[in-house]
């Protein structure tokens, strides 16, 4: 039994699962596996938060110009263009009359087939362009999904580790979680939470080595829930936030005192 379950961990069915890829049959032995084994159900659950961060961190507003353009299309209303009325003369000839009435109604015509033809024309100029924008916006997408898988790999990557950095009194609602894998060496860090500052004061990340502190970037509250890459230091001991002042800040004997936040990283 043990046997059968390590193969299926290591079949790579769960993840396909997780990212929708899976056949019908490849469902039904999924779903079995996680209601048989405990084991499946917390990898299950552990994915699908992976999943979650991720979605989170890629989230995209809709443009605001298409609902613009579709309200405009709604309420835009087609001018109509009164014919006027054709003059009377008591005594002219009926078919003096009847072409008078003829070369109004096809001047009005005309007219209007001109007006159409030039508005049909700005239409499929603007449906054109459209197709284009959608165009860039699915191959925007679609990168933005290969990053997104990319990044739900090196997540799940056996050799990935996980720090959470809580923060102390000074920032008691502080929290990120850091991804470290020594063997990629790729770094990535997750905001979830952080309690503001005063304008001239700024959260930032530092690499704890054997003799130096290494500083790897500003954490703001507008990445939150944003998964980012951070820069990767070989035999780094831990990692530590601190608040520091917007105008600079320089490794001292200060630096445990603007300490809000550390963690120990495995050798």
């Amino acid at each position: 039994m043990e046997k059968k379950l390590q193969v299926f961990m290591e079949s790579g069915l769960l993840d396909s699962y997780i990212l929708g890829t899976t056949t019908p049959d490849e469902n039904l032995e999924v779903e079995s596996y996680i209601a048989e084994f405990p084991e499946v159900e917390a990898e299950y659950e552990r994915l699908q938060d992976n999943l979650e961060i991720l979605a989170k961190a890629h989230t995209v507003e809709a443009p605001k110009y298409i609902l613009n353009a579709v309200i405009k299309e709604i309420t835009d209303d087609v001018p109509v263009i009164p014919l006027p009325s054709p003059p009377t003369h008591s005594r002219a000839p009926w078919f003096s009359i009847a072409a008078s009435i003829a070369a109004l109604i096809f001047g009005g015509l005309s007219y209007l087939l001109y007006e159409q033809n030039i508005s049909l024309a700005l239409e499929n100029q603007v449906v054109v362009d459209e197709i284009f924008d959608l165009r860039s916006d699915i191959e925007n997408n679609n990168n933005k999904l290969e990053n997104v898988m990319l990044q739900f790999m090196k997540l799940n990557n056996p050799e990935t580790e996980k720090y959470v950095l809580r923060g102390n009194s000074r920032a008691k609602n502080l929290k990120t979680v850091a991804y470290i894998n020594a063997v990629d060496k790729t770094s990535m860090i997750d905001v979830v939470s952080l309690p503001k500052l005063p304008e001239n004061q700024t959260y930032q990340i530092w690499a704890e080595l054997q003799d130096r502190m290494v500083n790897l970037g500003i954490l703001d509250e507008s990445e939150r829930n944003k998964l980012r890459t951070i820069p990767y230091m070989e035999d780094a001991l831990g990692l530590s936030i601190t608040i520091e002042p917007k105008s600079g800040s320089k490794i001292n004997n200060t630096h445990n005192e603007n300490s809000v936040a550390e963690v120990t990283l495995k050798n």
